[in-house]
């Protein structure tokens, strides 16, 4: 249940950030997003009907970038589209969410895209084919390090090549910037190189359990269960004292040197989860930029996250900090 505490908190904290950001970067992909509503996910070598297709804006990277402007940040976008009509739709897309594009070079090819179907739960599966996103490179990233340079935090996912992301982190973390590394899509054997010169871990549970070599059950998934010590000893051992583990259903938890906060659930009726962990991300990276601890923006975040669920898309679910607030507002006043 959200209570007018609640929407008190959510208020100062997109205030923090609006008056406080003092800029955030992300590196990485922009994608056009095909999708489609059904029933219920087709099995292999099955065939179902689906509703209208929707072309939707998406991208891991551009989704964060987006979050983060609409959260009350000022954001840069570093990566690269196409030359077709969907690049000029996502960057316009981008710039509307208040992301500074100016970055963003143009592929002389097709951007990327996903191809999405989303069932009557809220659950999805989702194709990717990179198109221009595959031709980020170091030295691309290089020629725009000013952007790096001047930055109070970077984002980075997985969906661009390696060796940009990796020369992406080492300019910002040498300069003494914070890193967060959202391991999606999951790679279970992260670079050492990457390791080293990121600052904080995203991942969700199950990621989580296998980078670290870990067993978890649904008991391990209760805040006061003693399994969260040995995550933290284990995260630490791996590279990171500071990280985000998300829970689904059951919050999330956030590590920082020497503790770990628990992050309770907001419970909404959800219409489509693409997206939600990319808003999370996204506020995370606003929050840092204003300062806010971890633990402080992982909870707006999964405010944030919950409010995307009841849209459909990834970056058109995204609502601004006045929208979800009042959204917040009106549930605490339902009770």
């Amino acid at each position: 249940m959200v209570s007018q505490q609640d929407v008190d908190r959510l208020k100062a904290l997109f205030a923090r950030i609006e008056e406080g950001s003092a800029g955030v970067c992300v590196m990485g992909s922009a994608n056009v997003d095909y999708t489609v509503e059904t029933e219920r996910l087709p099995k292999p070598g099955e065939t179902v009907s689906a509703g209208p297709l929707r072309i939707l804006p998406g991208g891991k990277s551009a989704n964060q970038a987006a979050s983060a402007g609409k959260a009350g940040a000022a954001v840069t976008m570093l990566g690269m589209v196409g030359t077709d009509d969907n690049g000029s739709f996502l960057l316009s897309q981008l710039s509307d969410a208040h992301v500074d594009v100016s970055k963003v070079e143009r592929f002389d090819g097709p951007s990327g895209s996903t191809v999405i179907t989303v069932d009557a739960k809220g659950e999805n599966t989702i194709v990717y084919s990179s198109g221009s996103n595959a031709h980020v490179s170091a030295d691309y990233v290089e020629k725009n390090r000013d952007a790096l340079d001047n930055t109070a935090v970077l984002g980075l996912c997985l969906e661009s090549p390696i060796d940009a992301v990796i020369r992406s982190a080492q300019i910002c973390h040498g300069n003494g910037v914070p890193v967060l590394l959202n391991d999606s899509p999951f790679v279970a054997e992260l670079p050492q190189e990457l390791v080293d010169n990121t600052d904080i871990l995203l991942v969700n549970e199950h990621e989580m359990a296998q980078l670290l070599g870990l067993d978890i059950n649904e008991d391990d998934l209760s805040p006061q269960s003693p399994y969260w010590r040995s995550v933290a000893a284990a995260l630490e051992k791996f590279g990171y004292t500071r990280a985000i583990v998300t829970l689904g259903s059951h919050g999330a938890i956030a590590f920082e040197p020497g503790k770990a906060e628990y992050i309770p659930a907001v419970k909404v009726s959800a219409v489509d989860t693409t997206g939600c962990g990319d808003s999370f991300m996204g506020t995370i990276l606003a929050g840092l930029s204003a300062r806010l601890t971890l633990a402080d923006s992982a909870w707006l975040a999964s405010y944030v996250a919950a409010y995307a669920a009841t849209g459909l898309g990834a970056q058109a679910s995204y609502g601004t900090a006045a929208q979800i607030t009042e959204f917040f507002a009106a549930m605490a006043r339902q009770g």
